[in-house]
């Protein structure tokens, strides 16, 4: 299955959803299987985790002082094409115009926004907008 690259019909059809929880980047100096991450990511400084708040709560990894940014999860709907052009640039411009920081995981079918808890309703807003004028 073939993503879209059309930068218009990506905006028109990014179908922005807010996903439930709060998440945190956290960090380990090896994989750490064990945990239920939703996205494991190697650098050479180490490991990078997003994982839900209340799991990284009762795993005690917020007591190790490996996490940070607390984090409301939107999913784009729209199936980009990983060569997609323009895209996550237009919705950062966007969102750094309104001051909101943004860290983007872009999957095989679809890019997920990572934002403020706070300003999780302002990021959909600014979202429905630029989809409602095709960017």
């Amino acid at each position: 299955m073939t993503g879209e690259r059309n930068l218009e019909r990506l905006m028109e059809h990014m179908e922005p959803e807010l996903q439930t929880g709060v998440y945190v980047f956290c960090t380990f100096s090896t994989l750490r299987e064990e945990i239920p991450a939703i996205c494991w990511f190697c650098e050479k400084e180490g490991w990078t985790a997003i994982v839900q708040k209340e799991m990284a709560e009762r795993l005690g990894l917020l007591e190790e002082g490996g996490a940070a940014f607390e984090s409301a999860w939107i999913t784009l709907k729209v199936h980009s094409d990983l060569q997609a052009v323009g895209f996550l640039a237009a919705i950062s411009q966007a969102l750094a115009a309104e001051g909101i920081p943004c860290n983007v995981v872009s999957g095989y079918y679809h890019d997920h926004l990572f934002v403020p808890v706070e300003k999780s309703q302002a990021v959909l807003e600014i979202l429905a907008r630029l989809q409602s004028s095709g960017g």
